[in-house]
């Protein structure tokens, strides 16, 4: 089986593992946020692996820099939904600090990334 660029990247299978672990933890959740924090962490979690997907597909440099760019922010909407988890008492203080660990690492990566690729023009 190929393997495409994006699955041998790391910062690719962190945000992989990511969502394993979110959808881990909102599997707790209570039933009533079903389609609330729970299907939008999901879904901004899903969001960072996707984006550097789709940005190690593109031609330029620059258009791999803003798919970058957008996986970042769904970091920061990931880490957002994970703080306000907390605060409703859905993820327990450990499994916050793992989580937001996790996603301060991720975001670094895809920063040294976005870097490598705007150097590269």
């Amino acid at each position: 089986m190929y393997i495409f660029s994006f699955e041998k990247l790391e910062v690719w299978q962190n945000a992989r593992m990511l969502i394993l672990d979110i959808y881990k933890l909102t599997s707790k959740f209570p039933s009533n946020e079903l389609f609330g924090i729970t299907s939008q962490i999901k879904r901004s979690a899903s969001s960072i692996a996707t984006n550097i997907a789709e940005g190690t597909s593109r031609n330029t440099s620059k258009d791999k820099a803003h798919f970058l760019t957008i996986s970042y922010s769904s970091a920061m909407e990931t880490l957002n939904h994970l703080i306000i988890s907390k605060d409703l008492n859905y993820v327990s203080e450990l499994e916050y600090t793992t989580s937001r660990e996790k996603i301060e690492k991720i975001c670094n990566q895809i920063n040294n990334l976005k870097k490598y690729y705007l150097s590269q023009d």
